[in-house]
């Protein structure tokens, strides 16, 4: 019987009111709500691929634009995660993933290392798919990549279709990051020589 893995945050501001619960060892299931149609549907695609049971509610002041909501999600999203790794002990630690989406290709590499960074590099998009602007991406992967405590690299390497290409970067790190918390029994304690992470 697997221990699970979870987290939950609630996060609110004058901005955003975010309530947000994941599993890590769920099997993909997500009730998303982020007042946003296309971004609910990538946050929809991470928790898929990445075999997390996802629930996220957000009220925000999407009048105004999608930005406060997006970033504050990925805040929230990032706490969580990083509350459902507790100690980190016997995690994989580093994921991988190429994602093929039609004619558009992304890669996604990151470490569970507790020194967050992150390397972006999305190519050029169109300024706005449906209510969703491209440019959040970005922010919400940075957001996230803090407050989880990962190091992440993303990149889109070729693509003519927005929707694809930013399709590919939410299921690449779905992947990636399902194969980093995985746990293996060959791994004593953290994964680091150092012996925290």
């Amino acid at each position: 019987m697997i221990d699970m893995r979870e987290g939950s945050v609630e996060r609110c501001t004058n901005e955003t009111s975010i309530s947000v619960r994941i599993n890590l060892d769920g099997t993909g299931k997500g009730e998303i709500h982020s007042g946003i149609g296309f971004f609910d549907h990538m946050l929809n695609l991470f928790a898929a691929h990445g075999l997390f049971d996802m629930k996220l509610q957000c009220n925000g002041d999407t009048e105004v634009d999608g930005h406060h909501s997006v970033e504050d999600i990925g805040i929230a999203l990032g706490q969580a995660v990083k509350e459902a790794l507790g100690d980190k002990k016997g995690i994989a630690r580093y994921g991988s993933f190429y994602l093929p989406m039609d004619e558009s290709l992304a890669f996604v590499a990151l470490d569970i290392s507790g020194r967050p960074f992150l390397v972006y590099d999305g190519g050029e998009m169109a300024p706005m798919i449906g209510g969703y602007d491209t440019e959040l991406t970005e922010e919400f992967l940075r957001a996230f990549a803090f407050h989880a405590g990962i190091t992440l690299h993303v990149k889109v390497l070729y693509g003519k279709n927005s929707h694809h290409k930013v399709e590919a970067i939410f299921k690449a790190l779905g992947h990636a990051l399902r194969i980093a918390v995985e746990k293996d029994a060959r791994v004593q304690g953290v994964p680091s020589t150092k012996g925290v992470l």
